[in-house]
């Protein structure tokens, strides 16, 4: 089913780095979730109000957020395929960021909306007339949400799409969730109890948590988070890869959203390398990676001293030095400016966000043991963060 409607609805599927192609994949499975949605939230509450079942209402109006999530992605997708303009120069990709945030906060307006339905039902409660009916309508909505799952999760697998991700994880929520109301139904159907009410107020509090967590997810890419570690392991040893690289640092990564992501870093070439030769190196790695990770690329050439003994002596200290204060620092850049009566060591220290000392801490405590080998010795020092 899930190749039939893609045949249908997206023009050349197979060529999903294509910008286009993406956006008309992610709208195909916003127009399914609208329409799936919609049908289920119809039926659901019609049947939850004739049956006086408050937990099948607050299931179908689950569905209404989903629809409206649906409708918030496809409009995502339609504007994050806008192309770069004078006010946008690195595009509009992030607009399907913006969707999944907005449909978070959805998520959680209709989820408080039910508590307050289902605290109601708990201190006026009303005897569920349940039937046959309402166990159709639930398995029915199982059965669906089991399909539009492997559904958002195929498209999300060919797009790589982590809104689609999420709309295939909160499909198998539902699933859950209705399952818990269709326990109790029975529960109702078979006993004097009536627990719908109770399990109203359990898909309420399920609904909250869901739209938090999707809040954090989607709030995480908008703020800069950090890169994904295989994407930037990838990055560093191809480029280390490349003839007359002797070493990497400095990577950063910047998300502008899908299919629109840009990175720098620093390559190390040896001094005495000819100037065009380490210019054409760095144009080729710029070019070949762009088009085999699909990322924008500049890569700023570092030229390293590698025959001088003293420098690679003081380097040797140094670096003894930054690892005694803590094994995870390290350093690059280094470089001496010599002088009659001391010598400068300019260079960075990599510090990881979790270490204790701030940088002016940090820099006093290499310059402290730089000092105890020669009082001579200067740090020059810049914090960098990994």
């Amino acid at each position: 089913m899930t190749n039939l409607i893609v045949r249908l609805f997206v023009k050349n599927y197979e060529n999903t780095t294509d910008m286009k192609v993406r956006e008309a994949y992610g709208k195909t499975a916003g127009a399914v979730g609208i329409f799936c949605n919609l049908l289920l939230s119809v039926i659901k509450i019609i049947i939850g109000y004739l049956s006086a079942t408050i937990s099948i209402v607050a299931d179908g109006f689950n569905n209404v957020s989903d629809a409206a999530s649906s409708i918030v992605t496809l409009l995502g997708f339609k504007l994050s395929g806008k192309p770069a303009d004078k006010e946008h120069p690195f595009g509009h990709a992030r607009y399907e960021y913006i969707s999944g945030l907005i449909v978070a906060f959805l998520i959680i307006f209709i989820g408080f909306s039910l508590f307050k339905t289902s605290v109601e039902k708990i201190i006026t409660p009303e005897q569920a007339k349940t039937g046959i009916w309402s166990v159709v309508v639930l398995l029915f909505s199982v059965v669906l949400k089991l399909w539009m799952t492997v559904f958002n999760r195929k498209i999300a697998e060919k797009i790589n799409s982590k809104t689609l991700v999420a709309t295939a994880q909160d499909c198998i929520n539902d699933v859950y969730a209705t399952l818990a109301v269709l326990v109790c139904v029975f529960i109702s159907r078979f006993t004097d109890f009536n627990i719908n009410p109770i399990a109203g107020l359990g898909v309420a509090v399920f609904i909250i948590i869901s739209g938090i967590k999707l809040v954090k997810e989607t709030l995480d890419p908008l703020l800069g988070q950090m890169p994904d570690e295989e994407l930037c392991k990838e990055i560093t040893d191809k480029v280390k890869a490349y003839e007359g690289v002797i070493g990497v640092h400095d990577l950063v990564v910047h998300d502008y959203g899908p299919g629109r992501r840009f990175a720098s870093i620093h390559a190390e070439v040896d001094y005495k390398q000819d100037i065009m030769k380490s210019h054409e190196i760095c144009d080729n790695i710029e070019r070949e990676l762009g088009e085999e990770l699909g990322i924008e690329i500049v890569v700023h050439l570092d030229p390293i001293v590698t025959d001088d003994a003293q420098t690679n002596v003081l380097k040797a200290i140094t670096e003894k030095c930054v690892r005694e204060i803590d094994e995870s620092l390290h350093i690059h850049d280094f470089r001496i400016v010599k002088a009659i009566n001391f010598t400068n060591l300019i260079f960075d220290v990599v510090v990881p966000f979790e270490f204790p000392y701030s940088e002016a801490e940090t820099k006093a405590l290499v310059e402290k043991k730089i000092k105890e080998v020669d009082t001579s010795y200067f740090a020059v020092i810049s914090i960098d963060r990994a």
